[in-house]
């Protein structure tokens, strides 16, 4: 017998009581089949409701040939009537994500003549594939429209077709389909064959945000976010800008350009502090022009400073140079020899001081995990 479906007569049902049918062990926990339930299983790319029956948790819920099966913390006894409790917040999230990607497949479907190919909904955020490209600045002309269809708040229509009556309906990506097809409609926005939970009203949705779109396969993948989940981001994004703006001294709506700001006066310092280690370089690699072997210590430097002082000195030097930038037991290394061949040495350095790195021949990179007395230690030997 097929399990009464109590999520499809009101979607909004938080609360119920049922009738245990069967109850057996399975791994992590123990498989309840009711009579009725208002527990929404997996399907049609939206997640199983989670919650309690009979004061045990109830971690997973699915679906098959019509009888849902409700994954239990602990056995339920059979023939005995209990009652369950959903996790709203997670359904009523599921509800907008679902009914906000419908609102804005149609649309989307609309304008470009183009087809759903793939829907999911992520614990994060909603994906969309369409099997047509969608330029993000047009993207952004969907996403308003979408957000209009949800404030002028339309009531939502689920009606069961079958049969000449299916047939005669003009619905998003139309498929031959036997019984009943639950048919859900967004009037003026999409008309789709869909299993899932909705909202009553475009309202409910609150808004939906698009936040990225990507090539994929013969389309498109878009990322968006609908309801609570949107609003979350949103406020998110408005804490991090009015503190960027504040630390900026500007005003939230002048962030970004005050970046922009700081991003060209730090290039400028960039290239100065290049140009000046260059000068430091040169120094350097003039005082110990024709030392032979030279092994340096310096502060902590970037990997390409490191690289140009270490080159710098093996040019003047005439021997192996062995730069070490950094403290304590991390450092970086760049090691250079004109005609050498330096693989060797740097395999021996690599396992004797819990390092990393290699290069060509005569110059070899990376890092080292080891106090600077053993670092000193092992070149007294090379």
């Amino acid at each position: 017998m097929e399990t009464e479906k109590l999520f499809y007569a009101d979607p909004f049902l938080t609360e119920f009581d049922a009738r245990v049918l069967a109850c057996e062990e399975e791994k992590g926990g123990y498989a309840v089949v009711l009579d009725r339930t208002a527990f929404y299983p997996e399907g049609g790319g939206q997640p199983y409701d989670t919650g309690v029956l009979g004061g045990v948790e109830v971690s997973e819920v699915h679906e098959k040939a019509g009888v849902v099966t409700h994954k239990c913390a602990a056995p339920l006894p059979v023939g005995e009537t209990v009652h369950g409790k959903l996790d709203w917040a997670r359904r009523f999230d599921h509800m907008q994500q679902h009914s906000g990607e419908h609102i804005c497949s149609g649309l989307i479907c609309a304008r470009y003549g183009c087809d759903n190919v793939g829907f999911h909904m992520g614990a994060e955020s909603v994906t969309i594939d369409f099997n047509a490209d969608i330029p993000w600045e047009e993207l952004l002309e969907l996403e308003a429209a979408a957000n209009r269809y949800i404030y002028e708040d339309h009531a939502i229509d689920i009606q069961l077709h079958r049969g000449a009556e299916l047939d005669a309906i003009d619905y998003r990506s139309k498929k031959a389909l036997e019984g009943d097809v639950r048919i859900v409609t967004f009037p003026e926005a999409d008309c789709c064959a869909c299993c899932g939970t909705h909202v009553a009203r475009s309202g409910q949705v609150g808004i939906v945000k698009f936040l990225s779109v990507q090539k994929f396969r013969e389309g498109v993948r878009i990322e968006l976010l609908c309801g609570g989940r949107a609003y979350r981001y949103l406020s998110a994004c408005w804490a991090q800008d009015v503190a960027a703006a504040q630390a900026l001294s500007v005003k939230p709506t002048a962030a970004a350009a005050a970046v922009e700001r700081l991003q060209g006066e730090l290039s400028a310092l960039k290239l100065r502090c290049a140009k000046l280690e260059e000068s430091v370089f040169a120094g350097v690699a003039a005082r110990y022009a024709g030392s032979g072997d030279v092994l340096l210590f310096e502060d902590e430097m970037s990997g390409d400073s490191v690289r140009r002082l270490c080159d710098a000195v093996a040019e003047t030097c005439g021997g192996r140079c062995a730069v070490f930038a950094g403290a304590g037991s991390a450092w970086k290394y760049a090691i250079g020899q004109r005609g050498g061949d330096l693989r060797g040495l740097t395999k021996e350095l690599n396992a004797a001081l819990s390092g990393r790195g290699g290069g060509k021949p005569e110059f070899v990179q990376g890092s080292v995990g080891a106090e600077r007395g053993a670092i000193e230690s092992f070149f007294a030997e090379k």
